[in-house]
């Protein structure tokens, strides 16, 4: 091992590839146009935003769940928002249609709150429902559990939806693939189908994972065709995050000490999974690190340890050909999506910088963070 690995990045660094990025725009764009869809980006799976002008050559806009989204997409993407929220606070809701083209109401009484404000500013109102049906393993990552506070179930509705509704919306996914959207759109259908005639449009939400090596495209857009189809009338949208940054980038660290107690050595990072890739530990999943492997007999086997102070911020042994050295670097896979928009300075730690590498391969270092954000987010 060495320092081979972006030796011109700062470490900790989040590098994202342009061209990976495009080869996964290319494939969203050929499912809107062959399907006669929409796809909009899920700011909560990928918000960097100084790559927007890259994503708005293939898709036009993006999904919001607060404010500060809504306004990130208004301002960066050039474009009103597709908002949803589990509840909308009194104090922003001017501010949030400002910025949106579409709101969806987690609720008949947050529709009822505030449909005259929205029907006053033009945006378009829909109500976020539960279509009772999902293949998601993880609990904490199922929108559809029994009791789940996420979406109307059918019985909160009558026979007809409440006037001013114009779209339904439902979130089952959970990088999942076409055949688990074809059981999902079953149930919906089949528990909401009556009230389709009354929209002009429907939301599939997320957690459509199409740009995954084995995922049946083809599949993914029969079921769009079939399903526009018999509802002809409706504008279909689909808002996936993970799908747009997928395999498109990685986390560099580096190792700054290597300590041995009881026979287990572990590699001292400069990163941390707790503060810089929470979802290794809330998921969970073990990432993938480059040149590293599962346990292997005879190969030098290292934990992986944080910076922080969490007595469980590390992952479990891995394997590597050669002894690695204080000073090398490593490169976790797959670290674009999701990860950096849910990292913290936990403990203070030094927050990994953000980096593009761009077509041509050069490296462009978009972002260091310093002391003052750390201290400009308490007070």
């Amino acid at each position: 091992m060495d320092s081979k690995y972006f030796p011109e990045a700062p470490s900790p660094c989040f590098i994202l590839e342009e061209s990976l990025l495009r080869n996964n725009l290319q494939l969203i764009q050929r499912v809107q146009q062959e399907a006669g869809i929409e796809i909009i980006l899920a700011l909560k799976g990928f918000a960097m935003w100084s790559v927007f002008p890259i994503v708005k050559e293939y898709v036009n806009t993006s999904t919001a769940s607060s404010l500060y989204e809504a306004r990130l997409c208004f301002e960066e993407m050039h474009a009103k928002a597709h908002t949803y929220a589990a509840a909308f606070h009194p104090e922003e809701i001017d501010d949030i249609l400002k910025y949106s083209s579409h709101i969806t109401f987690n609720s008949v009484a947050q529709f009822e709150l505030y449909k005259h404000k929205a029907a006053t500013a033009g945006v378009s109102c829909g109500l976020r429902v539960n279509p009772e049906y999902s293949e998601v393993q993880t609990e904490m990552y199922n929108p559809c559990a029994p009791g789940s506070r996420l979406g109307l179930s059918v019985e909160n509705l009558v026979d007809s939806l409440p006037e001013g509704v114009e779209g339904l919306h439902f979130h089952a996914l959970c990088e999942n693939d076409s055949y688990t959207l074809e059981h999902v759109l079953e149930n919906f259908e089949r528990l909401y189908g009556k009230y389709l005639s009354q929209c002009q449009w429907v939301n599939f939400g997320g957690g459509h994972l199409m740009t995954r090596k084995g995922y049946q495209i083809d599949h993914l857009i029969g079921i769009l065709k079939s399903f526009k189809a018999r509802y002809p009338h409706l504008k279909v949208i689909m808002e996936p995050g993970s799908a747009f940054a997928w395999e498109t980038g990685h986390l560099i660290g580096t190792v700054l000490d290597i300590v041995n107690n009881k026979g287990v050595k572990t590699l001292m990072m400069d990163i941390s999974f707790t503060a810089h890739m929470p979802d290794t530990l809330e998921m969970p999943y073990r990432p993938r690190i480059r040149g590293a492997s599962d346990p292997v007999a005879g190969q030098a086997t290292y934990r992986i340890g944080g910076v922080s102070c969490l007595s469980g911020d590390y992952m479990s042994e891995y394997s590597f050909e050669q002894e690695v050295g204080v000073g090398d670097r490593l490169l976790f896979e797959d670290m674009i999506h999701y990860t950096m928009v849910k990292t913290t300075m936990f403990n203070g730690v030094r927050h990994p910088a953000i980096a593009v590498l761009d077509s041509s391969g050069q490296l462009h270092i978009k972002r260091v963070f310093h002391y003052e954000d750390y201290k400009s987010r308490l007070s």
